[in-house]
């Protein structure tokens, strides 16, 4: 009887290895799976996920931060409304409508400067990603046409319908953060739910226009609800110089 019972419990212990080997290469192989993230924290203590897309570490939320990295405040305005357009190189951050209980899902709006600001915004070890960078992101998704729905959360929790395309396969998880404008739109902070607007930190100058002064181009990147591309645009120095956009770090 016992010489029976070695007999089966030898090629069960043996099965046993081999299903617990295979489970391990089988969780091996996933790390590279876009919902297996990992995670970062800026100065404030913010933890957000992270994500790799093609050969890029990207943030999958935007950045909430009120502080640089060396700890110095960046600032707000009082109201959140204040017209900057008088102000050459204007540094802050604000809660979309001022009402900070956007912050937890949104995250915050910067103006450029502050965005590339020496003391950095995002944290050590991550930057405000290049022109170039967000190129590579939209390419390696299979370009600007349909990106867009690859980067866009899926369903309408938080974008309005219909968030055309959004399949989120990316794992970037895209939210519609909103925007706020210069003085000359009518709604300081508008699209919240519609569109969100990513900075870059790429600036290109131009020589003086044959009817008009030099362009200053402050590159940015949004998606809209109603479709899959991913827009690149440049906005122009007045429009640029004071908006406010959301902010997704990579890593360097």
């Amino acid at each position: 009887m016992k010489k029976n019972i070695r007999i089966w419990i030898y090629p069960l212990i043996i099965m046993g290895l081999f299903l617990t080997l295979a489970n391990g290469c089988s969780k091996s192989d996933n790390t590279n799976d876009p919902t297996q993230s990992g995670t970062v924290t800026d100065i404030d203590g913010n933890v957000y996920k992270t994500v790799t897309i093609g050969t890029q570490v990207w943030m999958a939320e935007n950045l909430k931060t009120t502080k640089y990295r060396n700890g110095d405040l960046i600032g707000t305005t009082t109201p959140a409304t204040l017209d900057l357009d008088s102000q050459d190189a204007p540094k802050y951050q604000w809660a979309y409508d001022g009402n900070e209980s956007n912050v937890a899902t949104y995250g915050r709006l910067y103006t450029w400067f502050a965005a590339t600001d020496t003391r950095n915004v995002c944290p050590t070890g991550w930057h405000v990603p290049s022109d170039a960078e967000w190129t590579i992101l939209s390419t390696f998704l299979g370009g600007e046409s349909v990106a867009g729905g690859k980067l866009k959360e899926k369903g309408t929790t938080h974008w309005q319908s219909p968030n055309t395309g959004a399949t989120n396969e990316s794992g970037f998880a895209a939210l519609p953060g909103g925007m706020r404008f210069p003085a000359s739109w009518s709604d300081r902070f508008t699209h919240i739910g519609i569109s969100g607007g990513w900075w870059s930190n790429t600036y290109s100058y131009g020589p003086s226009e044959p009817n008009g002064p030099s362009y200053n181009d402050r590159w940015f990147r949004f998606l809209e609800n109603t479709d899959s591309e991913v827009y690149r645009s440049n906005g122009g120095d007045g429009f640029t110089g004071c908006s406010g956009f959301s902010v997704r770090c990579i890593k360097d």
